[in-house]
């Protein structure tokens, strides 16, 4: 089975979406587009560059000028910031703590998005589809998507999930720590004027509490297969 077209996928962190896009890319032979790791690669120049996140113009002013790259591949997809490796960096404490703020200057989402749809429109041309995730995909980036998808789950799963994560890569968390920063973030991104998160009104919703990520792909590819997303013939030729 090959994706032909834009599947978006939107929801709240802790949800499960940056693994399921990566699997679901993978499974359909599709590209992959990570929006939430643009918003993060953005916010660690202006950490490093000692901007106010509070500072709109000053932060857009670092992310006009701000050189990097997110590759597409969803097996290893990779982030750059002036050519440096920045994947683990980005998923950092100080980053987390960071990224609302530098995502709700509208200044940075406007860069931002423009970007985002180049890259979506130039792997629909090599690859001819494409699996996006973030919080405003259905909504603004890709609003003409024919398959947008809208996950959620508890807070108390999502914050569960978030310090499994946390600890598996090293880093101290507690789940009331990460109950905490899950409450955070859904506030603030929730309440930004730019692009706030929430699900396209054309969006199918799905609650990942309890499934796990192979019952998550099946209804998603089930999904995709029902809008007539998916290419069976161009798999069986390769």
């Amino acid at each position: 089975m090959t994706l032909r077209g834009v599947v978006a996928l939107d929801g709240p962190s802790g949800t499960g979406k940056t693994t399921v896009a990566r699997k679901l890319a993978e499974r359909l032979s599709a590209g992959y587009l990570d929006t939430g790791a643009m918003y993060r690669v953005i916010t660690l120049a202006v950490l490093r560059a000692g901007v106010d996140v509070t500072d709109a113009d000053a932060v857009t002013a670092v992310a006009r000028d701000a050189v990097f790259t997110i590759g597409t591949t969803p097996v290893r997809p990779s982030v750059t910031l002036a050519g440096e490796d920045v994947a683990a960096e980005i998923r950092g404490p100080e980053v987390n703590h960071a990224v609302s703020p530098v995502s709700a200057v509208p200044g940075v989402r406007e860069l931002l998005v423009a970007r985002q749809r180049r890259i979506i429109g130039e792997v629909l041309a090599e690859v001819g589809g494409v699996v996006v995730e973030g919080r405003d995909i259905g909504t603004v980036v890709a609003p003409d998507s024919p398959l947008k998808i809208f996950l959620t789950a508890s807070a108390e799963i999502r914050a569960a999930r978030r310090s499994a994560q946390d600890t598996a890569a090293g880093r101290e968390s507690t789940h009331a720590d990460a109950l905490a920063s899950v409450d955070r973030r859904d506030r603030l991104d929730s309440s930004r004027s730019a692009s706030p998160l929430r699900a396209a009104e054309d969006a199918v919703h799905l609650d990942t509490s309890e499934l796990d990520i192979d019952q998550v792909l099946v209804a998603l590819s089930e999904l995709a297969s029902r809008r007539g997303l998916l290419d069976c013939a161009a798999e069986a030729t390769r």
